[in-house]
C-alpha cells in the first residue's frame, strides 16, 4: 500500500515538473501563519495581497473549491482555492498532496462559517512530499518508530514539538542564571587521556592523526577545576558527556550536563545558589512550581529541607554506617535482595544499597547531606567528622537531580584518594576513578577553596515526567535491520 502511494506521488511530481520546478531555491513569505491570524482584520481591510508559506496538513476537495489547512512552526491557517480565482486550479488539484510545502499569494477572506482564510490567487510547490505523512496512512504510535524517526514524531505530534521548545527554554534559563551571577561560560575537550570526575565506564576512541587512543569524557569536572588554578573564579560549561553504561528511564550514554565551579564559596553557598537556580528554571519553563511526577504532586516552590545521609540510610535499611564493617556490608546487601559484583569496595556497596533501597523513597525536593567519604573521592572531608564529606545532592521523585560539594584542593589528600580508587580498579571495579597525574600537578600549583555543582538533562526529564530518551531529540538506538 505504501509503495503504491509513493508511486502515485511520483507520478504527480512528474506531471507538475513538466510545467514548474517542484523544488525551487527561492520563496517569499510576508508573515508567519499565526501572524496572519492575529492581524487578520487589519490585513483584510488593507486588501493588499500577501504571501504565506506552509506545509499542507489537510485537503478538503469540494469540486470547484478546495479548502486547505497549512501549517508552519507558528500554527495553522486555512487557504481557499477557488477555480474562479486560481489560474492553475486543475494542475494544483491533480498534483498537490498532504505533506507538500507551498507558497501562496492572496487576500484575507472570511468563509460563510466565519473561518479566517486566505483566498489564493497564486500557489506553487516549494517541496513535493514523496512519502505520505504518518497520520494520513498508518499513524505513528510505536515509541521505537517515534524515536528512530523523530522528524515524523515532531511532524505529527505538536506536544512533542512543545516539549523541545520547553527544553530549550530550560537550558537558556540555566545558562542566563549562571551568567547573570558572574559565571564565565567555557568549553573544554571531549577527548581525554585520563577520564575523570565521575564513577563511570568510558567510551574509547582512536585519534588517527596522533595515532593514540583517547577516552570520551565522562564528566566536565577536572578541566574546569584547572581553570580555578589558572585564575578564573567562576566558570561553567554546558556540554555533552559520554558514559558506557546501561539504558533505563534515567540514563543515556550521551547526554547534556552542566557543571559550575565557584572559588571562595563553600558548599552551603552552592546549595542556596542551586535551589534558586532550579526554582527559576522551573517557573520560567513550566510557569508554575507544582508538577506531577510519577503520580505524585510535587511543589518545587517550598524551602527544601536537608536530610542526613547516615540517618536516612539507617532508617530505611537498618544499617548503621558508623559501625558496620565492609565485609558485613556485602552480606547485608545480599540479604536485602541485592547482587553486588565481586571487587565492590565499601563505597560501591554503600552506593548500591542506597540507590536500590533509600533513594527511591525521596518524593519531594530536598538536599541529601553528610555523605560517606568512601563514595565521594573528589569532595572535601568534613572537619567535624572526617568520615563524612562536605557534599549535597538534590533529590526528588526518587531520583538524583543534582550534585554539589566542597572541592578537595589538597593535592596530597587528593592523591591518596585516587590511589584508593586505583586499588578498587585493580580489584575489578571498572567504574572506580583513575589517578590523573596532570590534574594532581595542577593542584600542586594551588587551587583556591571552591564549591562545585553539576546537573544533567535528567532534571528536565523528571520535571516532564518522561523517560529521559523521550526528552532527547535523537537518542542513541540499536541498529535496526529493515
Amino acid at each position: 500500500m505504501l509503495e503504491d502511494l509513493i508511486k502515485d506521488r511520483e507520478r504527480k511530481l512528474n506531471k507538475y515538473q513538466s510545467f514548474f520546478d517542484p523544488y525551487p531555491a527561492d520563496s517569499k513569505r510576508d508573515l508567519a501563519l499565526k501572524e496572519a491570524k492575529d492581524f487578520f482584520a487589519k490585513l483584510k481591510r488593507s486588501k493588499k495581497p500577501i504571501f504565506l508559506i506552509g506545509r499542507i496538513r489537510a485537503w478538503r476537495d469540494q469540486g470547484k473549491i478546495i479548502f486547505v489547512d497549512t501549517e508552519d512552526e507558528s500554527g495553522r491557517f486555512q487557504l481557499v482555492l477557488d477555480q474562479k480565482h486560481l489560474d492553475q486550479f486543475d494542475l494544483v488539484k491533480e498534483t498537490f498532496d498532504i505533506g507538500d510545502f507551498v507558497e501562496v499569494c492572496g487576500s484575507m477572506y472570511e468563509t460563510k462559517r466565519g473561518e479566517l482564510s486566505l483566498l489564493a490567487t497564486k500557489i506553487r510547490l516549494l517541496a513535493k512530499s514523496l512519502r505520505p505523512t504518518p497520520q494520513s496512512w498508518y499513524g505513528l504510535e510505536d515509541i521505537e518508530t517515534r524515536l528512530r524517526k523523530r522528524y515524523l514524531d515532531l511532524l505529527t505530534n505538536r506536544e512533542v514539538r512543545d516539549l523541545f521548545i520547553k527544553k530549550s527554554i530550560f537550558w537558556d534559563t540555566i545558562r542566563n542564571f549562571l551568567k547573570k551571577a558572574g559565571f564565565l561560560e567555557v568549553e573544554t575537550p571531549v577527548f581525554e587521556l585520563v577520564p575523570g570526575g565521575a564513577d563511570a565506564e568510558p567510551f574509547v576512541t582512536h585519534h588517527n592523526a596522533l595515532d593514540q587512543d583517547f577516552y570520551l569524557r565522562i564528566s566536565l569536572e577536572l578541566p574546569l577545576k584547572k581553570l580555578l588554578v589558572g585564575g578564573f573564579e567562576k566558570v561553567f560549561e554546558i556540554g555533552r558527556i559520554f558514559r558506557n553504561e546501561g539504558i533505563d528511564r534515567e540514563h543515556l550514554q550521551d547526554y547534556t550536563q552542566m557543571e559550575c565551579y565557584w572559588a571562595y564559596a563553600n558548599h552551603e553557598d552552592m546549595m542556596e545558589f542551586a535551589e534558586k537556580m532550579y526554582k527559576t528554571a522551573i517557573k520560567k519553563t513550566f510557569g508554575k512550581f507544582n508538577l506531577s511526577i510519577q503520580g505524585n504532586s510535587i511543589d518545587w516552590g517550598k524551602k527544601w529541607p536537608k536530610i542526613d545521609y547516615h540517618a536516612i540510610f539507617k532508617k530505611e535499611t537498618g544499617i548503621d554506617l558508623n559501625i558496620v564493617k565492609t565485609e558485613e556490608l556485602g552480606e547485608k546487601a545480599k540479604k536485602l535482595g541485592l547482587s553486588p559484583e565481586s571487587g565492590f569496595g565499601r563505597g560501591r556497596l554503600i552506593d548500591l544499597i542506597y540507590k536500590k533501597l533509600v533513594r527511591p523513597n525521596f518524593k519531594n525536593p530536598c538536599f541529601l547531606v553528610g555523605h560517606p567519604i568512601e563514595i565521594s573521592p573528589l569532595a572535601k572531608a568534613d572537619p567535624k567528622n572526617p568520615k563524612k564529606v562536605l557534599r549535597f545532592q538534590i533529590l526528588a521523585g526518587g531520583s538524583e537531580l543534582g550534585n554539589g560539594w566542597a572541592e578537595v584542593n589538597n593535592p596530597i589528600d587528593q592523591r591518596k584518594r585516587f590511589e584508593e580508587q586505583m586499588k578498587l580498579r585493580e580489584q575489578g571495579d571498572k567504574e572506580a576513578q583513575r589517578l590523573d597525574e596532570d590534574f594532581l600537578e595542577a593542584l600542586e600549583y594551588g587551587m583556591p577553596p571552591a564549591a562545585g555543582f553539576g546537573m544533567s538533562e535528567r532534571l528536565f526529564a523528571v520535571l516532564t515526567d518522561k523517560p529521559i530518551r523521550e526528552t532527547s531529540l535523537y537518542p542513541l538506538m540499536k541498529k535496526f535491520d529493515k
